[in-house]
């Protein structure tokens, strides 16, 4: 475990200490787990809005026709068709059709890509775009140029229209490069939540002004990965290093709608042996019949007490007051509303297998911003 001196800070690490943030480590990152409560952070995200520090993603550049240099064949979704403007999420994939990671690609120009990817994967990803993209692909590499601030709830546009008048003219996973503070910086309709929402990149030296600004106004609050990871969940969004993995294709984490087969990409063919044979595992949404949350590496058991897959995340939802999770079961008992036990040596716990969509009741794709 890397200690406290190691682990890399945000550039708004400062503002966090001065809100009294419980710091944790994450994925090499010294980061906020909460502030005023996780519980409380995820009912105000839900209910009126909350900003994010997560400027340990990473971000890549990558100048060049996305099949003449290689990149469409390095990630899982369509890039051809992406119109400028626009967004789209996807994953990296090794040559066994495990996930390297999972990322969300910007079209900013016509020959011109916004690579995200996750903080604690983003050496490893910058090596697989170096190896992978063709000779003539202009790479480069701009995590630490980029602060990232997430600003998400219902009342997300109301708050950040004061700041960038024009910036209802974003769709869902749709970007652009707007004024904010002087600085001319892209935004895109996105985020983690489940909610309506933005994620503004701002330049890295100055992301604790915009920071000040936006939490100086009156409804806005921090919250940190706590709560983070209860919205997510609640969503059924997956997690690298818990729903994703190296050994973990994206059929099995119930990714398949991000593959595009009408395309070359590493790992395609391992993905079509296991469409073709069928997949021995499945991840599933656990919905426990009361508030015991599924924790990661419990096991998940029929009620006859064998064994059938893993539990890989989980929590306490307070949206829908019992707990709820995900794992990786085998495929023959995978149907929802099947009945499962999860838990370890000292606590088994009755559930039943769900859909990963536990929570539908989010401002997401609110039309009228």
């Amino acid at each position: 475990m890397l200690t406290h001196d190691q682990l890399q800070k945000t550039p708004l690490y400062d503002e966090h200490l001065a809100l009294k943030a419980r710091m944790v480590p994450f994925g090499g990152w010294e980061m906020p787990v909460q502030y005023d409560g996780i519980i409380k952070e995820h009912d105000h995200t839900r209910q009126i809005v909350s900003i994010f520090d997560i400027s340990h993603m990473g971000e890549f550049i990558v100048d060049g026709d996305c099949v003449e240099c290689g990149l469409d064949a390095i990630v899982t979704m369509p890039l051809v068709d992406l119109p400028v403007g626009s967004c789209r999420y996807g994953c990296i994939l090794n040559e066994q059709g495990g996930v390297i990671d999972d990322l969300i690609v910007f079209r900013i120009e016509e020959r011109k890509w916004f690579l995200v990817v996750n903080g604690a994967t983003t050496q490893k990803d910058k090596a697989h775009f170096q190896k992978h993209l063709k000779e003539g692909a202009v790479f480069k590499d701009v995590s630490f140029q980029t602060g990232k601030i997430d600003i998400q709830g219902p009342l997300s546009f109301n708050v950040l229209s004061s700041f960038v008048a024009d910036v209802g003219k974003l769709d869902y996973y749709t970007c652009d490069y707007f004024d904010l503070l002087g600085e001319r910086v892209l935004i895109s309709r996105t985020g983690y939540t489940g909610e309506l929402g933005y994620e503004i990149y701002f330049p890295w030296e100055k992301t604790k002004d915009l920071w000040q600004e936006l939490i100086g106004h009156d409804s806005v609050q921090p919250a940190g990965l706590g709560a983070r990871d209860i919205l997510r969940i609640e969503m059924g969004y997956s997690l690298y290093g818990h729903e994703l993995e190296e050994n973990i294709s994206p059929l099995e984490s119930g990714l398949s709608r991000f593959v595009s087969f009408d395309k070359d990409f590493i790992g395609k063919d391992v993905l079509l042996k296991q469409k073709k044979e069928g997949l021995t595992r499945r991840i599933v949404g656990i919905s426990s019949e009361n508030r015991r949350a599924p924790r990661q590496g419990q096991r998940i058991y029929l009620g006859s007490g064998e064994e059938i897959g893993v539990v890989t995340s989980g929590t306490f939802s307070p949206s829908l007051n019992k707990g709820i999770g995900f794992g990786f079961v085998k495929t023959q008992h995978a149907d929802s509303g099947s009945p499962v036990i999860f838990g370890d040596n000292k606590s088994k716990n009755a559930a039943v297998i769900s859909s990963r969509a536990f929570y539908k009741d989010g401002s997401l794709r609110n039309k009228t911003v």
